[in-house]
């Protein structure tokens, strides 16, 4: 067996995908032989950084690598973005979370709004493996927010791309899109929608007349990843789920939104806060705002702005 040791968690490859959007590919050989679609997993770039959920958007099993996709939006993600080439991460925990169950469904729709495109990547990569029929809508605010064009146009029967300002593809949301192929009558047999929370909502609520079963990625609050601590708890129909262990994907049918918009918002005046350096990630959610850090505090908060898992 190789030693691993001396190279796991390098950045091996670095690139800009758009403004604030960074691509890393990581050494981690472990990760890579595990990892399924839909799976994630929790970084932690340095001693007192946050530890952060992202999805994995890609796996090479040969080299052991795997493929994380971010935007730089709270503190601790544009401190991970001036990691280079050559950088380590601290530790990377994963893989996490249940697989996305891939099966031959018929014509599936792959919507990935924002970001979210680097999440529902591998899920349409590995439908299309699947023998579907594999439709995409990714969307972005604007032209230069597209991301992963070529790589989905690679793995896709069809494409198509908006922005909100009309600037690249067609004007509107992934939303809009999506009701004009359902209103075409083009029969879609699965939909995965993966994106701002808004988003998934909008979607979840388009395709519910239409019994069209709609998976969507949740990305709550999580601290430890392993379904201890109950901080990404989700409302799925009358069942309280931990998206950590229970998910990230669930029924969009089910999903309480109002409920998740509401726990997202829980720490953006804390991440303001360290946005401007007045506090420490490691002093949120111990409730230590007004004490010093010290290297033996753990870790607890994550970004709620990051749309990544």
């Amino acid at each position: 067996m190789q030693n691993h040791e001396k190279t796991t968690n390098a950045i091996v490859y670095a690139k800009s995908l758009s403004k604030d959007v960074k691509l890393f590919e990581i050494t981690n050989p472990y990760i890579a032989q595990k990892g399924l679609p839909g799976q994630f997993v929790v970084i932690r770039h340095r001693e007192e950084g946050e530890r952060i959920p992202l999805t994995i958007a890609d796996i090479d099993r040969t080299k052991g690598t795997i493929t994380i996709i971010f935007q730089e939006v709270g503190k601790t993600t544009k401190d991970l973005g001036k990691l280079k080439e050559g950088d380590f991460l601290l530790d990377i925990l994963g893989p996490l979370g249940v697989p996305t169950e891939i099966e031959k469904c018929g014509t599936v729709v792959c919507i990935g709004g924002g970001v979210g495109a680097a999440v529902i990547y591998p899920i349409a990569k590995a439908l299309k493996s699947a023998e579907n029929k594999v439709i995409a809508i990714i969307g972005a605010r604007t032209k230069e927010l597209v991301i992963l064009e070529n790589k989905f146009k690679e793995i896709t029967d069809e494409l198509y791309i908006t922005t909100d300002d009309g600037s690249y593809g067609r004007k509107g949301f992934v939303s809009d899109e999506l009701k004009r192929l359902i209103n075409e009558g083009n029969k879609i047999d699965r939909i995965w929608a993966i994106g701002p929370v808004i988003m998934m909502k909008v979607i979840s609520d388009l395709t519910k007349p239409y019994g069209i079963k709609t998976t969507v990625s949740l990305n709550p609050i999580m601290i430890d990843g392993t379904g201890m601590c109950g901080g990404c708890r989700v409302q799925i129909g009358t069942e309280t789920k931990f998206a950590c262990v229970d998910g990230p994907e669930f029924d969009g049918h089910a999903v309480d939104f109002d409920l998740l918009m509401k726990r997202l918002s829980t720490y953006t005046h804390e991440c303001s806060l360290m946005e401007q350096g007045r506090i420490y990630p490691t002093r949120i959610k111990a409730g230590l705002i007004n004490q010093t850090p010290t290297k033996t505090m753990i870790s607890k908060s994550k970004d709620p702005l990051v749309t990544l898992h």
